[in-house]
Order: C-alpha cells, then sequence, then structure tokens
C-alpha cells in the first residue's frame, strides 16, 4: 500500500480529506469568483466526486491534492498539491502543482506558502525532476503565484486545453515549469 504524505508549512497544515471537510469545499467550489477561470461553478455532489478522485488519486501515487488547513485556526482554507496532469499534451506525462483556496483566505500569502511546501515534497521527498502548473491566459493571480515559487513561463508550451471545446474562451492557457536544478537555486537565492 502506498504511503499518503502529509506536509506542513510555517502557518499551514496539508492533510488529508475528511468527511466534515466538503461542507466547506463545496462552498468554495460553489463560488463564481474563486470558480471564474473554470467552465462552471460545482455542486454539492460535483464536490464530492472530486474529493472522491483526489482520495483516488492519493491512494494510487502517495501524493495529491491536500487539505489546507490553518496552524492558528484549525480552519479548512481550501487546496493545494500534485497531481498527474490528466489528459495529452506536448508536456505531458508530467506533474502539475496546482490550488484552489476560498475567497476569504486570498491575499495573505496562503498559495504561495503552500505550493512551496509541495514543490518541496516533489524535489525532495518524491525525486521529481519537473513540476509544471497551467492556467488560462487571463487568471494572473495564480500566474503570480507561480512566478513567487520559482517557476517560469515557457510561452513555447502554451496550449489549448483538451478538455474545453474550441472557441471555449477558457481553452488558451499558459505553461509554467520548474526542475530540480531552477528549485535548488532558489533555495540559494
Amino acid at each position: 500500500m502506498t504511503q499518503i504524505l502529509e506536509l506542513e508549512s510555517a502557518r499551514l497544515v496539508l492533510r488529508q480529506w475528511q468527511d466534515d471537510d466538503l461542507k466547506e469545499f463545496a462552498a468554495l467550489c460553489a463560488d463564481p469568483q474563486v470558480m471564474r477561470y473554470f467552465p462552471a461553478p460545482l455542486s454539492r455532489l460535483e464536490s464530492a466526486a472530486l474529493i472522491g478522485r483526489i482520495r483516488g488519486h492519493f491512494a494510487e501515487y502517495g501524493y495529491g491534492l491536500w487539505a489546507l488547513e490553518r496552524k492558528d485556526t484549525g480552519a479548512f482554507i481550501g487546496m493545494t498539491g500534485l497531481l498527474n496532469v490528466g489528459f495529452d499534451a506536448a508536456f505531458t506525462p508530467a506533474v502539475e502543482i496546482s490550488w484552489r483556496l476560498a475567497r476569504r483566505h486570498w491575499g495573505l500569502g496562503f498559495a504561495s506558502e503552500a505550493a512551496w511546501t509541495c514543490l518541496r515534497c516533489a524535489f525532495a521527498q518524491l525525486g521529481l525532476e519537473e513540476v509544471v502548473s497551467f492556467t488560462t491566459r487571463e487568471n494572473l493571480a495564480s500566474q503570480k503565484v507561480m512566478q513567487a515559487i520559482g517557476m517560469q513561463a515557457d510561452p513555447a508550451g502554451d496550449f489549448e486545453h483538451p478538455k474545453l471545446e474550441p472557441g471555449h474562451p477558457l481553452r488558451p492557457h499558459v505553461l509554467y515549469r520548474i526542475d530540480r536544478a531552477q528549485w535548488q537555486a532558489t533555495l540559494r537565492g
């Protein structure tokens, strides 16, 4: 059986999902502002199904999208983690770093802190050689997180997301990358 990692940073615990996370997770996935760069907000049932898929990824690989909990309050604030990219593209196979936080926790540095913790896990614990991230061209906030954790834009790798219909306004995506050497350089920097 694959050992499931749990992580922590200065202010956050990156932990396994608990059944009582569904209420808060469904609320953040139903928030149109949180989901504005996704095709649509998710229903409670769709959010529960997503947690099920996340748990399955953890069971198979030992890593995935961790539930984020604030150390100071114990509040569930979203998810951050590492996920095998689930579609074919020029840059796949690849492991993606991703995050989604409840709006009231934006602007406090939690996304960058959690993402940095995940990168450390990816390179120091899992031995990955590279991690990618991608988002819509308009999602500048997520691109700023990518830059804050040392990822570099790869304009040659920008792509049309294959899970969205041609012509969909969210289909054009930007690609960011970081490899082990770049990550180590940020540690020395």
